[in-house]
């Protein structure tokens, strides 16, 4: 038992001791820092003049001890900073750093600007050269390529060059002028800025005053200019308003209007076809009267003959009729008759050597036909 609680007394204290080294740590880190800090701060004193030197050790000595007399101090006692002493170094020092931190982005913008305008300027140089390799090549190159014209090609080289160079220098030329009126207008920038800061130390309350009056009258129209702006705003969303309502009527009626031009065009269209067919119809109602009245006339004029004559007039037609067939039945046969005899003269003629001849002739000949 007694072992037992030995053993958590030891171990409480080995608790504690870790606790104490991990205070102590943390205190050592916190000097250690106001340490540097402090180191900084009298590197920056020992870099400013003797007499700024003088007065912040002589704050720093009244704050150590205010409204005392100052005592002759034994070397073991410690002399220590109290906290606003401390406040006042770690406030110089942010200073010190915000200003550091200043300058170095300043100096870094700097640098940044001069590395970017380095490269545009290189660009620029870079065009340029490929532009004039083009130009070169285009104009030199070609020549320089073909071998029957090499001394023309030199002197083409030649006079290339020099319009390059009387090129360069008119440019040259061209930008000193520039720069001497730029010089001018800035030396006459610099004269109007001195004449106006001379003016503006020559002022009095008066011009003040009038100055005051004047910007009192400037606010009071700018107020007035602002509430009519508000006005036209007022105005104009209302027209706007009323701008789209017209707009979407016009498209209605618009589309209505096309709508009703091509149901007219198609009313048009129609009425013209009517119109033909009214004319077609008109034309063949003429020619069916025309018709009309020259049947009627035939009608009016026509007499029907007697029943004896017709009855006479469809015998003899009938007597015709028969008197035709017997006739084509007669041909049929003479034909018949011809072609027997055609043949048998043309084997006649064949086997006395000679040619054989139409079946009309041979008819001819043989009197068949009473021509």
């Amino acid at each position: 038992m007694a072992e037992t609680t030995e053993d958590g007394k030891i171990n409480t204290d080995k608790k504690q001791l870790v606790e104490l080294v991990e205070d102590l740590k943390r205190s050592n880190a916190a000097q250690q820092a106001e340490i540097d800090m402090f180191e900084r701060y009298f590197s920056l004193l020992d870099l400013q003049p003797q007499s700024e030197n003088y007065e912040t050790a002589s704050q720093i000595e009244m704050a150590t001890s205010p409204g005392r007399k100052t005592k002759a101090r034994t070397p073991e006692r410690q002399q220590l900073l109290t906290l606003e002493q401390k406040c006042d170094v770690a406030k110089s020092m942010h200073k010190q750093m915000t200003e550091d931190l200043k300058r170095a982005k300043d100096f870094s913008e700097k640098e940044l600007d001069n590395y970017k305008a380095t490269l545009e300027e290189a660009d620029i140089h870079l065009a340029e050269v490929k532009k004039e390799c083009g130009q070169f090549d285009r104009d030199v190159g070609k020549a320089l390529r073909d071998k029957k014209c090499v001394t023309m090609s030199a002197e083409k080289v030649i006079r290339y060059i020099e319009d390059k160079v009387k090129a360069k220098e008119s440019l040259i030329e061209k930008l000193h002028q520039k720069n001497a009126a730029l010089l001018a207008y800035k030396k006459k920038l610099q004269i109007q800025l001195k004449q106006q800061e001379e003016m503006g130390e020559g002022l009095t309350a008066l011009d003040f005053e009038q100055l005051k009056f004047g910007n009192m009258k400037c606010r009071k129209r700018l107020d007035e200019q602002n509430l009519r702006r508000v006005e036209l705003k007022l105005l104009a969303g209302k027209t706007l308003h009323v701008l789209n309502s017209n707009k979407e009527k016009l498209q209605t009626l618009t589309h209505e209007s096309d709508v009703l031009s091509s149901d007219t065009a198609l009313r048009a269209k129609l009425l013209i076809k009517f119109e033909e067919e009214t004319k077609q119809a008109e034309e063949e109602r003429n020619k069916a009267e025309a018709l009309n009245r020259k049947l009627r006339g035939q009608l009016a004029d026509f007499h029907v003959p007697h029943v004896l004559q017709y009855i006479k007039v469809k015998e003899s037609h009938g007597q015709l009729k028969k008197s035709v067939k017997e006739w084509e039945r007669k041909v049929e046969i003479a034909e018949m008759a011809l072609k027997t005899h055609s043949k048998s003269w043309d084997k006649l003629r064949i086997t006395a050597g000679a040619r054989a001849v139409p079946a009309r002739h041979a008819a001819i000949d043989a009197g068949l036909y009473g021509f």
